[in-house]
């Protein structure tokens, strides 16, 4: 943190303290029932942003401290990539593509739970080679999630599928950012990491698979299918030139901005060369002071998750300005005192500011040097430390309902539908390798499976 700011002091104490999160708690829990959208969680961050005013001492530091959440790099990251990825979602998704895969899908007989845990795979290869989960999302929601739902498929258990093989990738893949930042915090080899790493990430995604196998539900598909079958169009294959020239740009390690841009170009070209669109399709200017045309009706459907984005990153700058990361390392630190607890120490204070901060990263740079601390004083060696902090994150922060990893992906599955559209909420619910990853967690701790790790 920057060390010339000024901690925000509130009323009340502690209690004062915690009222924003209190706050965004109380309405998460009540849109999270009520099976909300993306704007139920927008109410609940604003609340929660609101609600500090009332006990900050000092309101000018509490307006910075929003502006310093806003000011983050990751900020203006996932809020340009979440707009990039929705046009480029509507290129493909209008130009009859999705349908046209459908049909040939069904057509081969691979359908309901198969093509869940097909897509699971999938999604754990792109992930893992690309490094990152959020540009998964972009690339694969907007095509295997209707394909799977018109498949018979149920659309939860397909973002399910979808984000647990984002999850697994974030998880061991070697360019991932929470690979990096485990390692480089506790000094350990980044090959020894992913290799030793692979003890708590394989368990956990091959019963991710088995579990998708036997419990995904299914749908009769019948009314999907009937309108992709007679919409199917080959000439619209064309555009799966936008997945791959994103996904080949990722895998040379271009920035997601860089490679979502490069595929919207790519998809422009290829469905004006095509004939699949006219420039009147993309874009027009009807008169009346209107627009209409694909691009801009992608970028005006982002209005929910940006305004959500801005009251997270915003209490983010709230909380960290509190002092909160460093009160919650330094009262779990008091709990470490031998092997075992210091792991679970380890294990809480990443899974609690990885929830809170919704980045697996942040948490892991925030807390590297007091778990480095305490782990070598207790001798947990590094890489078990490093793959603790890592697997923690991938299990907290894909599991919280407010976090990038279910609210992208429900308001990317909301583009296409009443019928198709999951609540962030029911996305924790169906993350199978988080929860098989919770498990192992508590095994590794318990019994200490994985501690020897060289």
């Amino acid at each position: 943190m920057d060390g010339n700011r000024q901690r925000i002091e509130y009323r009340f104490g502690r209690v004062g303290s915690l009222s924003p999160l209190i706050a965004a708690g109380a309405m998460i829990f009540w849109a999270a029932v009520s099976q909300s959208n993306v704007n139920g969680y927008v109410l609940a961050f604003f609340a929660a942003l609101v609600t500090g005013v009332i006990f900050a001492k000092n309101e000018k530091a509490y307006g910075e401290a929003l502006v310093y959440g806003l000011s983050k790099p990751m900020f203006a990251v996932i809020v340009l990539a979440v707009i990039l990825a929705a046009v480029s979602g509507k290129l493909i998704s209008a130009s009859g593509a999705v349908q046209t895969i459908a049909a040939y899908v069904v057509a081969a007989g691979f359908t309901g739970k198969l093509f869940v845990a097909a897509s699971f795979l999938i999604t754990c290869l792109l992930a893992f080679a690309t490094g990152t989960s959020v540009g998964a999302y972009f690339v694969v929601i907007p095509i295997l999630f209707p394909v799977g739902v018109m498949a018979g498929a149920a659309p939860e258990f397909m973002i399910g599928a979808i984000v647990s093989g984002a999850a697994f990738g974030d998880n061991l893949g070697p360019i991932s950012d929470t690979t990096i930042a485990s390692s480089a915090t506790q000094h350990a080899d980044l090959g020894t990491v992913v290799k030793t790493r692979t003890r708590y990430s394989l368990p956990a995604a091959a019963g991710a698979l088995l579990l998708f196998l036997l419990f995904s539900k299914t749908t009769d598909g019948g009314s999907a299918m009937e309108t992709a079958e007679g919409a199917a169009n080959p000439v619209s294959l064309v555009m799966l030139v936008v997945p791959l020239t994103i996904i080949v740009l990722c895998m040379m390690k271009k920035h997601l901005i860089t490679a979502l841009s490069w595929g919207i170009l790519a998809g422009i070209a290829a469905g004006l060369l095509s004939g699949i669109y006219t420039v009147g399709d993309l874009i027009a200017f009807p008169g009346g002071f209107s627009v209409s045309g694909v691009v801009i009706e992608a970028i005006t459907g982002t209005a929910g998750t940006m305004a959500m984005l801005i009251g997270v990153f915003a209490l983010l700058g709230v909380l960290e300005r509190s002092g909160l990361f460093e009160d919650v390392g330094r009262l779990l630190a008091r709990l470490a005192k031998r092997e075992r607890s210091t792991e679970a120490t380890i294990v809480l204070s990443v899974g609690i500011l990885s929830m809170v901060t919704g980045v697996i990263s942040v948490a892991i740079v925030a807390l590297g040097d007091l778990i480095n601390e305490i782990g070598e004083k207790a001798g947990v060696d590094r890489y078990r430390r490093a793959n603790l902090m890592d697997c923690t994150g991938c299990v907290f922060c894909f599991l919280a309902p407010w976090t990038v990893h279910c609210v992208i992906p429900a308001q990317l599955s909301a583009q296409f539908g009443e019928g198709y559209a999951v609540a962030p909420g029911a996305v924790p619910l169906v993350n199978y390798y988080s929860l098989c990853m919770l498990v192992v967690l508590v095994i590794a701790v318990a019994t200490g499976y994985g501690r020897k790790e060289k």
